[in-house]
């Protein structure tokens, strides 16, 4: 199946990128991982693309978003605490970047800049930005850069 959309976003269980975006199932492939952070979806970008056909990733991020709230040394020091005997456990996850963000807006940046000069997705992949005001339903894009399927989903949420 050629799906022209992959949407990476966070596996909070408030977000409903079906509902939200207003695409249909099977209209897209939806990356889900703690933040929505694009290099943690990378692996799963390269599949979507150079197997599935897609050609535009849109980022989806939210306010109110679990990945503010902590820094990766906290949440390192209670892994070891909980196993701490265990010294591979240690060394696995010193060796893990949990990709905490402090600054939402900067946070969709990144991640647009991120995909964007990646060498391993297809050239002129169209990749965009988008913050979901949690606490008022409004998207809003931090990157937009019109499309075709990007365009309708703009006019299915505004509706």
């Amino acid at each position: 199946m050629n799906h022209a959309l992959a949407s990476v976003t966070c596996m909070d269980a408030r977000i409903n990128p079906f509902q939200q975006l207003g695409i249909s199932e099977g209209e897209a492939h939806i990356i889900r991982n703690a933040g929505g952070m694009a290099k943690d979806a990378l692996r799963s970008l390269i599949i979507s693309q150079r197997l599935l056909g897609t050609r535009e990733i849109a980022i989806y991020h939210h306010t109110g978003c679990g990945m503010v709230t902590f820094e990766g040394s906290e949440l390192k020091r209670l892994v070891k605490w909980a196993n701490p005997d265990n010294e591979s456990c240690a060394a696995q996850v010193d060796a893990m970047d949990f990709l905490e963000f402090t600054d939402l807006e900067q946070s969709v940046i990144d991640d647009v800049r991120f995909l964007r000069e990646s060498p391993l997705l297809v050239a002129g992949t169209r990749i965009t930005g988008w913050i979901h005001h949690l606490e008022t339903g409004e998207v809003r894009t931090q990157f937009f850069h019109p499309t075709p399927v990007l365009i309708l989903i703009a006019c299915r949420l505004f509706e």
